[in-house]
């Protein structure tokens, strides 16, 4: 990969393939139907992949549902926080179920999906989430309906519902138990329609994740109310399967040894900063402990602090872990760092560039 100029995301097919394997049995031993969660990856390079083990893709936008629908296939299911009456006729055109936040947006485009399935989101109050920045079930939430009295009123109008809240959450128990919550507010409406999605956030591909338990969790909760089951998969469906490469620019000393990278992570890997968490480097472990920053002028840019055999040195090339997951749909222009490329490691050990970016893309997104 000499030939190809970091930074760039490099996307394993092999890795995504372990994957699909655990999403093939899933959909096996469950019976659910599991659809990728464009608003983490959608690096439809990889499509033709994904496409032949996952039921689908589900949106959050326009843009998303087109994508969707253009170059993955299968269900496209729609949803958004609020839709505006310029593009809700192009959202149920590129769809085949509609999913509304709330009451309000589901009486007010009636009529224009009344020739799609449509479904209602539900908000539980509760959630698996660590981060009230991500927390659907926060106070004063507008993510989703929370009264079943309200919802019972519009029964007829719909014919399933959506619930999302699990975050990151890999402890089968805690999702049974949410689940248990969710059936004890809401049980009695799911007897009344034909599919439940249960959204994303379980991280069901990690090492060690008990499977079997929640196969036979979704196939009692399929039973218990005639219904189809859905998730909703984004990080479970790409974890550890794209790493971001980089190359040491600079070392500076500060109190600390310091290096700076050709990235950023304003740039390149956003959730790290607005969740204030640390990057992965593997194996992490050696004598000579090193802070990997951004090359941006943001102060904070920094990947994190970590444990190498030996010290870095200028035009060394560090391998950043776990870059698939709210980075390439996140990546950005900021202080006009170069865009990194897009790889993909083919199964057969061959590489593919996928995107590079130019001047151009960068002049293009601004006016």
């Amino acid at each position: 990969m000499s030939e190809l100029k970091t930074p760039y995301y490099l996307i394993d097919e092999a890795r995504l393939a372990d994957n699909m394997r655990v999403v093939d049995r899933l959909r096996e031993l469950s019976g659910a139907k599991l659809l990728l969660a464009l608003k983490c990856f959608a690096s439809w390079g990889v499509f033709d992949l994904m496409r032949e083990h996952m039921d689908g893709t589900t949106s959050s936008s326009l843009n998303e549902v087109r994508l969707g629908q253009t170059r993955f296939g299968g269900e496209t299911h729609a949803y958004s926080v609020a839709y505006s009456d310029d593009e809700i006729e192009d959202v149920v055109g590129h769809a085949d179920k509609i999913i509304f936040n709330s009451i309000s947006q589901l009486t007010r485009f009636e009529a224009q999906s009344a020739d799609i399935v449509r479904g209602l989101r539900l908000n539980p109050g509760v959630s698996s989430s660590e981060f009230d920045l991500a927390d659907p079930a926060r106070p004063f939430s507008r993510l989703g309906e929370h009264d079943p009295a309200r919802v019972e009123t519009v029964i007829d109008k719909i014919s399933g519902f959506m619930v999302h809240n699990n975050c990151e959450n890999g402890d089968f128990a805690l999702f049974d138990d949410l689940l248990a919550k969710v059936e004890a507010r809401f049980g009695d409406l799911f007897h009344k329609v034909e599919w439940v999605s249960l959204g994303g956030g379980i991280h069901f591909t990690g090492k060690d994740y008990p499977l079997e338990k929640l196969a036979a969790r979704l196939k009692a909760f399929a039973e218990t109310y005639g219904v189809q089951v859905y998730l909703e998969p984004g990080e479970a469906a790409i974890t550890k399967t794209t790493t971001l490469e980089v190359t040491v620019l600079d070392k500076l000393h500060n109190g600390k040894d310091l290096v700076v990278v050709d990235s950023s992570v304003e740039a390149h890997m956003l959730d790290l900063l607005i969740y204030r968490e640390s990057a992965k480097i593997e194996p992490n472990t050696g004598p000579h402990r090193i802070m990997v920053c951004g090359k941006s002028c943001l102060a904070g840019d920094v990947f994190g602090e970590f444990s190498f055999e030996t010290p870095l040195e200028i035009g060394d090339r560090i391998s950043i872990q776990d870059a698939a997951g709210y980075t390439m749909v996140k990546k950005n222009w900021f202080n006009g760092v170069n865009m990194p490329s897009i790889a993909i490691r083919q199964r057969d050990g061959t590489i593919r560039v996928a995107r590079q970016f130019t001047y151009d893309d960068y002049e293009n997104s601004l006016s």
